[in-house]
């Protein structure tokens, strides 16, 4: 096996979290951070303790809705007819699209209602629509749940109304936002926009505003939701993206309003002041190309299935360093998707991540009067 070096300008220096931890303060029960790309967790406050997720529920609502869109079980233009039960949460008190009883709304609609302003008649209506009922919809969520590794949470309705059995943490809220940001671009889009005008039948429409404060601030924030039940004071999981690189933050336990938006966009614009994401490699792109031996081509094209980034603390940095090991050079011939080697990234002579590196390309072997030819160079030159 031989190691072959290509990075050592990669810089960054170990870290804990309590040492980080101290220089912010965001003034909730519970928190975290993560950087999307590297996947760090760059914060984190009792990240495992108990909460009510109230209206950050409604993601999940929304992600099962975009599963079963993707795969074309429902569409957007589908319409659901509206129950007594989804109608009666149309009340004040209730944060609410304000949907009629027996009238039928589009899917689309109902999605936005219930992520623009966070209406819990829409949850109600999307949930009995796509399952039937609320209850069996409750199934779907808490199944997903347990697929994602949210270990730490049960689902008991579809919009986060007071239940003692509908329970999360902020960590397990990460998990499921990070999960729908990658999953479904095309409908995470939905979460940044900042009105929603419901042309409801026989009445005037009705326009409101999202209730994530952050978007309206102009920093880069595309999503998610917020929340609050008075046992559980304000919440918000939020997502910021500047410069191709994204952030998303969870907190629970925000003691007003205020906090809620004003902490939170300190804790996104703290972990982007603070590090750096570097990319070392790109799933299923050219990352680097490696000597054959006996081969049609003299060089073959490596690729990993893996996003590979670090995430670095700005001005206090060591070096990281990075190979891959393989055999060489790499004999031909050589399948497109072959494994060829490992790459191995490390920090400071700790490993921290390993990706198998795959060829891009079919590359044959040379006739025998080349092999012969490059067989004796190699015997006399060492050169392949």
């Amino acid at each position: 096996m031989n190691k072959l070096i290509f990075k050592s300008l990669l810089i960054l220096i170990l870290f804990s979290n309590s040492f980080l931890n101290a220089e912010i303060d965001i003034g909730a029960k519970t928190g975290i951070l993560q950087d999307y790309l590297s996947g760090k967790i760059l914060y984190e406050k009792e990240p495992d303790m108990k909460i009510y997720p109230a209206s950050m529920t409604k993601i999940m609502t929304a992600l099962i809705a975009f599963e079963l869109l993707k795969t074309k079980e429902i569409t957007l233009d589908e319409k659901f007819v509206i129950s007594e039960k989804a109608w009666r949460m149309s009340t004040s008190g209730y944060s609410s699209m304000f949907i009629m009883l027996n009238d039928e709304v589009t899917v689309e609609d109902l999605l936005k209602g219930i992520i623009i302003v966070s209406g819990n008649d829409a949850c109600v209506a999307l949930a009995e629509g796509i399952a039937g009922t609320e209850e069996e919809f409750v199934v779907l969520m808490n199944n997903k749940a347990k697929e994602l590794g949210m270990n730490n949470t049960k689902f008991s309705n579809s919009s986060g109304i007071s239940d003692a059995d509908n329970y999360s943490t902020v960590k397990d809220i990460l998990i499921m936002s990070e999960f729908l940001i990658k999953n479904y671009p095309e409908y995470y889009v939905f979460f940044k926009e900042t009105t929603f005008t419901w042309y409801r039948t026989g009445g005037d429409p009705i326009t409101q505003g999202n209730r994530n404060p952050l978007l309206y601030h102009d920093i880069g924030v595309d999503g998610l939701k917020t929340g609050f039940l008075t046992v559980e004071k304000y919440s918000l999981a939020s997502s910021i993206l500047r410069n191709e690189r994204r952030l998303i933050a969870v907190g629970s336990g925000f003691k007003s309003k205020s906090d809620r938006g004003k902490k939170s966009k300190k804790l996104l614009l703290w972990g982007l002041t603070k590090f750096d994401t570097i990319k070392i490699a790109k799933n299923n792109e050219k990352f680097i190309s490696l000597d054959t031996w006996l081969g049609k081509k003299k060089k073959v094209d490596v690729y990993t299935k893996d996003d590979v980034y670090v995430t670095v603390p700005k001005r206090k940095k060591k070096t990281i360093s990075a190979f891959i090991e393989y055999i060489k050079p790499v004999p031909a011939p050589i399948e497109k998707d072959d494994k060829i080697g490992v790459l191995s990234v490390f920090l400071n002579d700790e490993l921290l991540s390993e990706h198998d590196v795959f060829s891009m390309e079919q590359i044959h072997k040379v006739n025998i009067f080349s092999r012969i030819f490059k067989s004796f160079n190699f015997l006399v030159w060492g050169d392949v």
